[in-house]
């Protein structure tokens, strides 16, 4: 299955920390490039994000966003330190006997550094959590760059038969074509007042025959055709792959075009050419 590069995934992740929102959206790009922003706390991670995109994806712009709110109502419980406490004590009392003050504030004590402490937020843990909840935001993501180009592919597919059909129209045409030209050539010697020859004539058809046999163009156009449905059912990155028979599809419809001397054919090779345009404006979008 072919993948596209446009795609977006959005994952909550919530816990007694808090919540966090995984975001990751991406455009097409002719190569992998990677943007993150999240807190500064969790920069550590980055490292490691990059290089999952990295073995997951081969082409694209992709941002990768992490908000993260903590629950401040979810701390874990303040402790006291109580040596330190009891050494701050003996020294407040040993200075109030000397200064003669027979009292101090207890509150003074605990707001001593060190006094009370808190205990910090296992972000290990968290960001444990944060990076099982980026795994299913990239796999969500993935399944959306692939079920866009599972669209794409049927949009392509539809234009190749398409381009298969304009190609069978010109040739069935082609008998009917060469006879209405050969009957033109007859009508201008008439016109003239000449008697054509048979040899000069005969001249007249063959570089006639020549000018317009556009065989070997159908026949690379149905080449290019069954080539392209190959590697659509093939799948993977293939987005280069496919440029590259725009090409060489563009190439045969110019070619047809200007080998063109009846309106049938140079309708055909402009919807050939129309039919080209709307597949490479989705080949734009795969990987």
């Amino acid at each position: 299955m072919i993948h596209s590069m446009t795609a977006f995934a959005r994952i909550e992740v919530k816990g007694d920390w808090g919540n966090a929102v995984w975001e990751i959206r991406s455009v097409n790009q002719r190569f992998l490039e990677t943007y993150f922003r999240m807190p500064e706390q969790f920069r550590g991670l980055e490292p490691v994000l990059r290089e999952r995109f990295r073995k997951a994806l081969n082409r694209g712009k992709v941002e990768c966003n992490l908000r993260f709110n903590a629950n401040l109502a979810a701390k874990s419980n303040i402790t006291l330190n109580t040596k330190l406490a009891e050494q701050l004590v003996q020294h407040a009392n040993s200075i109030a006997d000397v200064a003669g003050v027979n009292n101090f504030n207890p509150v003074d004590i605990m707001k001593w550094p060190g006094v009370m402490e808190a205990e910090e937020a296992d972000m290990d843990a968290i960001s444990g959590e944060l990076l099982k909840g980026f795994e299913q935001a990239l796999t969500d993501f993935i399944a959306d760059r692939a079920n866009e180009g599972s669209n794409m592919s049927d949009v392509i597919t539809t234009r190749l038969d398409a381009i298969s059909a304009q190609a069978e129209a010109v040739k069935v045409h082609m008998p009917e074509i060469i006879q209405w030209q050969r009957n033109r050539i007859i009508d201008k010697f008439n016109d003239a007042g000449i008697e054509p020859e048979s040899t000069r004539l005969e001249q007249e058809l063959v570089m006639l025959a020549q000018k317009m046999d556009v065989d070997e163009e159908l026949d690379r156009l149905d080449s290019h055709v069954k080539e392209t449905k190959k590697i659509l059912k093939k799948g993977g990155p293939q987005g280069r792959r496919l440029d590259f028979m725009m090409q060489e599809f563009n190439r045969e419809a110019n070619t047809l075009g200007s080998k063109s001397i009846n309106t049938d054919i140079t309708a055909a090779a402009v919807e050939l050419k129309v039919l080209i345009e709307q597949m490479r404006e989705q080949i734009q979008n795969i990987e």
